[in-house]
């Protein structure tokens, strides 16, 4: 069981407590310049009324500084949310993801994903790698300082289900 109260975010706030009036959706992010952090950034922000709705705390994990995230979450309209900077990964870890592998980073599924991405134009592919290249991302839902449900990825390529995510039943 991860001890959510020893978590504190930017703002000052404690996970366990954020979770407990609402439900947090804890977004752990690669890094700046992937592509499929890109993605994700643009599906939450398709889906930001629905979060604010179904009244959803939303807070992302990185391993940057602030005032980079800031910057990023800016383009997406998430300067008013929350986040954990997080550069050595400790984050990461105690929610158990860890480094991919090759498959993982580098397989079929990723190269034939990042290619459609990337040709579309849509994602504004960067070079630079801000944040851990190796690092897997993941997606939690907290309620009452306890994991309800979870994504892990299996593939830097793969999609979360973040409508089944938002709409998971709490009762």
């Amino acid at each position: 069981m991860i001890k959510l109260g020893s978590i504190i975010t930017y703002a000052g706030n404690d996970l366990d407590t954020l979770s407990r009036p609402f439900p947090v959706l804890l977004v752990f992010l690669r890094h700046f310049g992937c592509i499929f952090c890109r993605e994700s950034l643009s599906d939450i922000a398709d889906r930001k009324q629905k979060i604010l709705d179904n009244k959803i705390n939303l807070v992302f994990v990185h391993m940057t500084e602030p005032q980079t995230a800031v910057k990023y979450f800016q383009e997406y309209e998430f300067e008013n949310f929350d986040h954990i900077p997080d550069p050595e990964s400790r984050m990461y870890r105690r929610f158990g993801l860890g480094k991919g592998t090759l498959t993982q980073l580098f397989g079929l599924k990723t190269w034939v994903r990042g290619y459609k991405l990337n040709k579309s134009d849509e994602y504004n592919l960067s070079t630079k790698s801000v944040g851990d290249n190796l690092q897997m991302p993941g997606v939690f839902l907290l309620h009452k300082g306890q994991v309800v449900e979870k994504f892990i990825h299996n593939s830097i390529a793969d999609k979360p289900d973040y409508d089944k995510l938002i709409h998971y039943s709490f009762e």
